[in-house]
């Protein structure tokens, strides 16, 4: 009954919110445009990132990376608002993950911690650099890294559970490795990294990129967890939630002191989002995940494509 009543609060002030900015100037040019009151544009993007965290979760995508290329596609929003939201997207998914995630001993705080503190770094740089830099330049290069993803998610492999039988001396030295229990083996899975000093430099890239376009690291966390420290999948999954909670938070803290969060994009894209991850949880065991994973690389596809043609179109005009 507390949940609910916090879940009613938030939507009562969110309302508020919305309806005290109403005044405010959302699009590219400037200006809103007047075909739809503010709660037309609000009811709109909340229908439209429900369907989008729907996919996400079937597709076996974050919400984050598909949030920002795909609405600043559809929506006349201004590229920096929708940034802002998309940071706020992926922080409150993986907020609502990492409790669950770490009670079950899947996520790891002493794998997750060193990663998120040089993500964490990285994405602060990546805000006010993606801030600063112009508008064209920005959705150019998101077009460029969104195209990126769409090929990491066609050729990137997966290890269950890799075997790491010896830590490296940064690992060895904090500690990191631990046990859990596999379900699907029946006992407990044994585990520990190497190539620490390299992951903490990929972090710190990682952390640039998620903060100059909005888009969480969720698409590279879990890659870069199971792949090259040699984490199971499962721990990587549940430490990337974790470390997604830091870096977001660091970044929105950019966005948001830059006035580029607007309630009338980030509380329907959230409440969205989050009510549209949830139903695609329930749907993943009758629906072929191929498929919507196809879907996925296609819309992503032609976003990237479409962003990267609108940047060079800025910059050249």
């Amino acid at each position: 009954m507390k949940r609910y009543l916090t879940v009613i609060l938030f939507l009562i002030i969110a309302v508020a919110a919305i309806a005290a900015d109403e005044g405010a100037t959302y699009t590219r040019a400037g200006l809103l445009q007047a075909s739809l009151p503010w709660w037309g544009w609000a009811a709109l993007l909340f229908g439209f990132t429900l369907l989008l965290g729907i996919i996400a979760v079937i597709g076996g995508v974050g919400g984050g990376v598909m949030f920002v290329p795909i609405v600043s596609a559809v929506f006349p929003f201004h590229f920096d608002f929708v940034r802002g939201a998309g940071l706020m997207v992926a922080l409150c998914g993986a907020l609502s993950a990492t409790p669950v995630l770490l009670r079950r001993g899947i996520g790891d705080v002493r794998l997750g911690l060193p990663m998120a503190l040089f993500g964490s770094v990285g994405s602060i740089a990546g805000a006010f650099l993606g801030l600063a830099l112009p508008t064209g330049i920005v959705e150019g290069l998101l077009g460029i890294a969104i195209l990126g993803i769409v090929i990491l998610m066609m050729t990137a492999s997966r290890a269950d559970f890799p075997t790491v039988s010896q830590p490296d001396a940064l690992a060895g030295f904090l500690g990191v490795g631990s046990s859990y229990f596999e379900e699907s083996l029946g006992r407990a899975v044994r585990w520990t990294v190497h190539r620490m000093p390299l992951g903490l430099l990929i972090y710190l890239v990682i952390g640039i990129v998620g903060g100059m376009f909005g888009v969480g690291a969720g698409w590279a966390n879990v890659p870069a967890l199971n792949l090259l420290l040699g984490a199971p999948l499962k721990v990587a999954v549940g430490s990337s939630a974790f470390i997604m909670t830091l870096n977001a938070s660091a970044a929105s803290w950019v966005y948001l002191n830059s006035a580029a969060v607007l309630p009338l994009i980030a509380v329907p894209s959230v409440a969205g989002m989050m009510l549209g991850t949830r139903v695609g949880a329930h749907l993943l065991p009758r629906v072929r995940a191929r498929m919507i994973r196809y879907v996925v690389i296609g819309l992503l596809t032609v976003s990237g494509v479409r962003s990267l043609v609108a940047g060079v179109l800025q910059v050249v005009g």
